[in-house]
């Protein structure tokens, strides 16, 4: 998607630790223009597949899935980082490390929003190891809905989360898969990039 990459190359900060600095218009501050056009992106990747509901996770995939669910016309579940008094009852919960923050939560989310029959796509902002996206797939195993596939802004291609997904059959679409960055220059390379052939 050249809009997006072309985003990321002129506002992206890549900071120490292969950390990608988006935050101008993807997960702080949001371009919610751009937003529309990667939700039709998803919904033109996703032509075809039966989908009833988005699941992501709070906090950055939020408004990305909210966007997207105009293009598919579904309801957005968020798993909540922790259980509060609004969650009452039966919930699927597991746990996911934030490559970000470098922690590990607990991911929640009320059966009576996710269970048999639902069809679900997952969307989130950033794939880099995968955990996020491993903890959404356990509670959509869990709660014995079907996984359609996942839907992802950037993926940072260099690390092995994309890779693994990829490997366990799971169908994953990322719009702009990042082969490279240095901090030093300030150069990003994307897969199918004309600079990496």
């Amino acid at each position: 998607m050249e809009i997006l990459k072309e985003r990321i190359r002129k506002e992206g900060k890549i900071k120490e630790g292969n950390v990608l600095k988006v935050d101008s218009f993807l997960n702080h501050q949001m371009d919610i223009e751009l937003f529309s056009e990667i939700g039709k992106e998803f919904k033109r990747r996703f032509e075809g597949a039966e989908i009833n509901k988005i699941l992501t996770i709070e906090a950055s995939g939020i408004g990305i899935a909210c966007v997207a669910a105009q293009s598919f016309h579904v309801p957005v579940v968020f798993a909540k980082k922790t259980q509060t008094k609004n969650i009452a009852g039966d919930v699927h919960t597991t746990k996911v490390q934030s490559y970000t923050h470098g922690r590990i939560y607990d991911i929640i989310v009320a059966k009576e929003f996710l269970g048999e029959g639902d069809k679900v796509l997952l969307i989130d902002d950033f794939l880099a190891n995968g955990k996020a996206l491993e903890g959404l797939i356990d509670l959509v195993e869990k709660s014995g809905a079907e996984l359609v596939g996942a839907g992802i802004v950037i993926e940072k291609g260099f690390q092995a989360g994309g890779d693994a997904l990829r490997g366990r059959g799971i169908r994953l679409e990322s719009l702009a898969i990042v082969e490279s960055m240095d901090e030093k220059t300030g150069r990003i390379v994307f897969r199918g990039d004309a600079a990496n052939k």
